[in-house]
């Protein structure tokens, strides 16, 4: 009797939340079947009806697979249309994850191997942590928010999770996996704190992407942390003094190509290697980049200064612009140019920003010392910065100096300084006949030099499998816009704001059509580098408006 007492005021307490759940039967119904927790939902349940699992052969979606690994198709996930069978086909993996990330979750092929064989499944925490190591080295190295995004899907896939979401900004990385379709996502993420120049490793960590996501590959997590510690732990490839006499002899070839003598040539490289020193000594002490530029520009802006008031028999000018192309952040405004035009606008905006910000702390230097110079002599000639004697030879010669100094201020492999060197003399002759023996504008002449460093960077980057970036970069150095800023600045500092600003404006506009140009050349390669049976790459759609 007291049993029955029990269970009738069991019956009348009131329900908790979770009684009260979308997935509990309401009171006086019958459920109907089996509790939810013994009847899943996720798409790799047995239907109703279907044979048990050991009844399918290997590779069917209603059995667990044996390994999880890139290499074997047979998830539950069924590819989109279009594919015809479970993997993508054989090209650059470059290639391959930049299609993918532009398809829709429910479209992309099935996962293909893990290196190892795994019934557990695979270790999702440290997937992830290897994926947002390696994201965070490509994009502290100034790699671009997508390609960094597809080594991050490459990495992740080739260990088995296929269903992965990686998102890059200018300081954050962070990817989510999702299991199934009911299973809770798991979601990790990194801040990028630091951010250096050295292209050796950005080309070490493209080369253990693509070992992991070789089809043939067998490399284990074990073994891609150890290769993620030697790539971290190894050294640069130049030393600091062959740094500080590359910017010396890329601020002399800079000044050279501008017009500038013997002596303004050794003049210039003084004032760079001076500005260099100064920068190292303020990065010690914990400056921001924007005190470290703008102390590196006064010793060149000071020496060409001092040449003018000693009434010296040679080109001033040509000094402070060879020491302003050392210092104008040529790689910062390609990378944000290129997020923009790829639809990642967050980062090229933050990286638009930091462009602006290195540029007005060059302008603050140099207009500082151009303003006490011209309190203590006469006024500086503006005509001379314009005035550029055509040598073809002797500049040419000039150029390729300047991209292989460039190069090696990149910590580039001693491999491709060669290939960018040739690329950037190529690019300048392109400039040369359209600037000087076509008379055609600087901006329409600098887009189709940078253009054509853009496809041959892009060509040299599939014959090489590694990054466009070392074959680009520092190729467009010598079309960086350095008369045009200091003309800019030196008639600000006279006084005449609307003529310097009116440079400014289009040094900005010829640094843009570098970007610009750079972009469209890369693009205009992958139009005739077909992937081999692959769906053609989506454009982003985020912004049309129907």
């Amino acid at each position: 009797m007291r049993v029955a007492e029990s269970e009738g005021a069991e019956d009348r307490k009131p329900r908790s939340d979770e009684a009260r759940s979308a997935f509990t039967a309401p009171p006086g119904t019958d459920p109907g079947g089996p509790p939810e927790e013994d009847h899943p939902s996720s798409e790799f349940a047995i239907p109703p009806g279907m044979a048990a699992a050991q009844t399918e052969p290997e590779g069917s979606a209603f059995v667990h697979p044996s390994s999880y690994s890139a290499h074997q198709p047979g998830t539950g996930y069924p590819p989109g249309q279009g594919f015809p069978g479970g993997r993508m086909p054989e090209s650059p993996w470059q290639d391959r994850m930049r299609t993918m990330l532009r398809m829709p979750v429910g479209e992309r092929p099935v996962a293909e191997a893990a290196a190892k064989p795994d019934e557990a499944g695979p270790p999702v925490g440290r997937v992830l942590d290897l994926t947002l190591r390696i994201g965070e080295l490509l994009l502290s190295g100034g790699e671009g928010a997508e390609d960094v995004e597809a080594a991050m899907f490459a990495v992740s896939r080739s260990y088995g999770l296929d269903r992965c979401e990686p998102t890059v900004t200018f300081t954050m990385l962070s990817i989510s996996y999702q299991p199934s379709l009911v299973a809770d996502p798991v979601t990790a993420s990194r801040t990028v704190r630091r951010r250096g120049t050295d292209y050796n490793r950005l080309a070490a960590v493209y080369r253990l992407v693509a070992d992991i996501s070789a089809p043939e590959s067998e490399i284990t997590l074990e073994d891609a942390y150890r290769r993620l510690a030697e790539i971290r732990r190894n050294r640069h490839p130049y030393p600091t003094w062959v740094l500080t006499g590359a910017a010396g002899l890329l601020a002399g070839a800079a000044s050279t190509l501008v017009g500038g003598g013997v002596l303004v040539f050794f003049a210039a490289a003084l004032g760079a290697v001076l500005g260099d020193r100064l920068a190292w000594l303020s990065a010690g002490r914990g400056l921001p980049e924007f005190y470290q530029f703008t102390v590196a520009a006064m010793p060149p802006a000071a020496i060409g200064v001092a040449l003018s008031l000693m009434h010296a028999d040679v080109k001033a000018s040509a000094v402070i612009t060879g020491g302003l192309f050392a210092l104008l952040p040529g790689r910062a405004l390609v990378a944000a140019v290129q997020d923009g035009l790829t639809g990642y606008y967050i980062t090229a905006a933050a990286r638009l920003l930091e462009v602006m910000y290195l540029f007005i702390g060059i302008i603050v230097g140099v207009l500082v010392v151009l303003y006490f110079g011209l309190q203590l002599g006469p006024p500086l000639d503006p005509e001379t910065v314009l005035h550029i004697t055509e040598r073809p030879l002797v500049q040419i010669a000039a150029s390729m100096v300047l991209v292989l100094t460039f190069a090696i201020l990149l910590q580039q492999e001693r491999s491709t300084v060669l290939m960018v060197t040739l690329n950037g003399g190529v690019a300048w002759v392109i400039f040369g006949a359209m600037r000087y023996a076509g008379d055609i504008p600087p901006v329409p002449s600098t887009a189709v030099a940078a253009g054509v460093v853009g496809l041959f960077g892009q060509l040299f980057s599939r014959y090489r499998h590694s990054s466009a970036l070392p074959y680009t970069t520092a190729a467009i150095g010598p079309l960086l816009p350095g008369s045009a800023t200091y003309f800019g600045l030196l008639s600000i500092a006279e006084n005449e704001l609307n003529k310097g600003l009116g440079s400014l404006t289009n040094a900005v506009a010829v640094a843009l059509a570098i970007a610009i140009g750079v972009n469209l050349g890369s693009e205009v390669s992958r139009l005739f580098i077909r992937i081999p049976g692959a769906a053609k790459r989506s454009a982003a759609k985020r912004t049309r408006g129907f």
